[in-house]
Order: structure tokens, then C-alpha cells, then sequence
């Protein structure tokens, strides 16, 4: 991690900029940020000892909305609790959006984002969808800079680690009516982090019908609160019967969709002999567009990505289902399962538990397609590779 002392240019109290239309509601300015610093800094902890979500930095961004006044000026602040009526909407109706993100140092020492305006622009959705106050993407991503450039010696050097973002929005209409709230509150933590799961280890999968994540007309395409929560309990019952994670599955056929809160790929070797099929499910508004996601998808067709994983990739956005996965396997086809993610990147996966039975991915570890698309995506993360512009430097 960086410099104790390192915590850029940017001054308590800091105020500029005006508001464009005095007589309607403010809009989210950047221009606007107060700064608070910690009048005592943490020490940062020993980077082994990091656990995603359980570490944070010194400080946070918040600001808020009222219906009258519009968004506040947004405020750098220590890092600590917030207060809020019993009554708001959050705890009441599950009015919350999320993104995660994260920063990475370079080899020239520039931190880095991995294609912030995927997320920014997926939160502008999920919050539309949520009927939440409007807000400005853009504005948002430049408080993430500004927090990453402020927190910088909390960013870790080491490769595979970085320090997570998870800007959010709760709804925080203070009252029990059921109708939007028009009241809400930007917060921004930054957390350092290291690899989700066990560096490469395999990860396993139970296959699920009776509970699912998403469904057609319902939120599974924006990254909100309420999608999550209602899969602890399935994952525990996945624990207890001694996997990893789950497999969602939907509909009468079994169709394949996410693997916990991750997207999943399959490679499948091609009957025509040209290399392999990269599949996973389409957007169809059950599956969340994950920027990750995305850029597997991207690199998939890029021959020197072939070259690195010594194998032509055909990447294919289409429904399959669990039956498809038995005959590949059957077959000798299903050549690598991967669960890919911001947290995690791109993991393996070793085996899918369906019907009381498993079926087994060949291979110890990652396979060679895996592999290439961890190193690239990593490479361009951590500045070590430019490629169309994905890696954005904090300024």
C-alpha cells in the first residue's frame, strides 16, 4: 500500500462551483466537495490479513437529497456511521442500489479504474428502476476519483489486490407509505482488498430450480440490494451439502443463469473443430450486465488473446440449459466452467451438483481459456497493458 502520508492535494473544507438553476432542485456538483479529514489516520494492515468487505480507509463521500432543495454539496468525511430514521424507505421497502468497483496501482504508480462508466451507467439504471431521485453518473464517478485519489496509500501494489469502491444510493423517505422515495443518500467506501476466493482454487456449484434469482419484468438486470439477499438462505443450504456457491437456474427446462452473485461461462469444445465456444447467458433482463462480464466477451475475440490461450474462442451470448451441460460433459466437450465477477475476476469452477449428481470439469485448476482472460484482464487493471481505453487513470 501507499505513503502514510500520501493523501493528495485536495484541502479541508474545500468549496467551489454554483448552482446552474437556483430555483429548481441541485443538481449532484463535484465542484461542490467539502472536505473533513481524519484527524488521526488508521495503520494499514498487513496485506495477507485482507478479507473483501472487512477492511476500510480513513474516509467516505456522502451526500443526500431532498425533494425541495435537491442533492446537498457532497462531503469527504471519516469514515464511520450514519443516522437515519427507523421509518426510511431503505429499511422498510429495500430502495437500495450498488456498484462495485476498484483501483489499482500501475507499474508508473497511477491509480486506476477498470471501466468505470459500465458501472456508472448501470447504477443510473438500477436507480431509475427503483423509482430513486435522478442522478448523475459522471458526477458520481468523479467523487470515486477524487476518494481513490485521497485513500491512494490504501490501494495495495501487490497484484490481485486492490481497493474495492462500492458507491451506493438508499432511498430515504422518512415514513411507512408504500410509494418511491424521494428523499435519498450517496455514500462511496473504499475498502482494500485481496482475491475473493482462494487465488485459482476451484470453486463448486450446486444447481438450483426451486428457489431463482431473477425473473422476466423483475429487477435480476440491475445491481440492487433485494437481489441478493434472498439467496443466502439457498447458499447455505449449498454450504451444508458441502459447495461453494450456487448455480441459478430458471424455468421448466433448467435454463443456466448466474453462479451466486457472479456470471458464469462455459467452454465448449465445437463440433466443426475450430477451437471452442465461449457461452453464457443473454441479457434477457434476468442477468445482471456485468462489466466483467462484458469484457470477457470483448477479449474473446481478439486473436492475440487466441494466441495466449492457445485456442481459437468463438464467445456466443445464448440460452442453454442444464441438459446441454450433462451432454458436453457426457461428450468430452465441456472443457472449463469459470464464474467471473469484479470481486472475483475470473475463477474456475470443478464441479455441478445437479440431481444428486455431480458433474465433474476435467483439469486440476484454471483452464488455458480461463487463464489468458485472468491475465489480460488483470494486466489492463493494473496499467501494465492499454487496451481501448478500459483502464482510466485517477488524476
Amino acid at each position: 500500500m501507499g505513503d502514510r502520508n500520501s493523501i493528495g492535494s485536495l484541502a479541508p473544507g474545500q468549496i467551489s462551483g454554483d448552482s446552474a438553476n437556483p430555483g429548481s432542485p441541485a443538481a449532484l456538483d463535484a465542484s461542490k466537495l467539502n472536505i473533513t479529514l481524519a484527524k488521526t489516520l488508521k495503520p494499514l494492515p498487513p496485506i495477507k490479513t485482507l478479507r473483501f468487505g472487512q477492511t476500510f480507509s480513513d474516509h467516505m463521500i456522502v451526500a443526500t437529497y431532498d425533494p425541495e432543495t435537491g442533492w446537498s454539496a457532497p462531503e469527504v468525511k471519516p469514515h464511520g456511521p450514519i443516522t437515519l430514521d427507523p421509518a426510511c424507505s431503505c429499511f422498510q421497502y429495500g430502495g437500495n442500489v450498488f456498484e462495485g468497483m476498484k483501483a489499482y496501482l500501475g507499474p508508473d504508480g497511477k491509480a486506476r479504474l477498470f471501466r468505470p462508466d459500465m458501472n456508472m451507467r448501470r447504477m443510473e439504471k438500477s436507480c431509475a428502476r427503483l423509482a430513486l431521485p435522478p442522478i448523475d453518473g459522471d458526477v458520481v464517478l468523479e467523487l470515486v476519483k477524487c476518494l481513490v485519489n485521497l485513500e491512494r496509500r490504501w490501494i495495495p501494489q501487490e497484484s490481485g489486490y486492490s481497493l474495492y469502491l462500492r458507491p451506493t444510493v438508499i432511498a430515504t423517505r422518512p415514513g411507512l407509505g408504500v410509494t418511491a422515495s424521494d428523499h435519498a443518500m450517496l455514500y462511496i467506501l473504499a475498502s482494500p482488498t485481496g482475491p475473493y476466493f482462494e487465488v485459482l482454487k476451484p470453486v463448486s456449484l450446486l444447481a438450483v430450480s426451486e428457489n431463482v434469482r431473477a425473473w422476466p419484468g423483475g429487477t435480476g438486470g440491475h445491481k440492487i440490494a433485494g437481489n441478493y439477499s434472498p439467496g443466502f438462505l439457498p447458499q447455505r443450504t449449498a454450504a451444508e451439502r458441502g459447495y461453494d456457491q450456487i448455480l441459478w437456474l430458471f424455468g421448466d427446462d433448467r435454463r443456466i443463469t448466474e453462479a451466486g452473485a457472479m456470471n458464469f461461462f462455459v467452454v465448449v469444445k465445437r463440433d466443426d473443430g475450430d477451437g471452442v465456444d465461449l457461452i453464457t447467458a443473454p441479457l434477457d433482463g434476468t442477468i445482471l450486465p456485468g462489466v466483467t462480464r462484458a469484457s470477457c466477451l470483448a477479449l474473446a475475440s481478439d486473436p492475440e488473446l487466441h494466441k495466449e490461450s492457445s485456442v481459437r474462442l468463438h464467445p456466443q451470448e445464448k440460452a442453454y440449459t442444464m441438459s446441454d451441460l450433462a451432454q458436453w460433459s457426457s461428450e468430452g466437450k465441456l472443457l472449463e466452467a469459470l464464474i467471473i465477477g469484479t470481486a472475483v475476476i475470473v475463477g474456475p469452477c470443478n464441479r455441478i451438483g445437479y440431481e444428486g449428481k455431480d458433474i465433474v470439469i476435467p483439469g486440476a485448476g484454471m483452464g488455458p481459456v480461463g487463464t489468458a482472460l485472468r491475465k489480460r484482464i488483470l494486466d489492463i487493471q493494473e496499467g501494465r497493458t492499454e487496451w481501448k481505453g478500459w483502464g482510466v487513470v485517477c488524476p
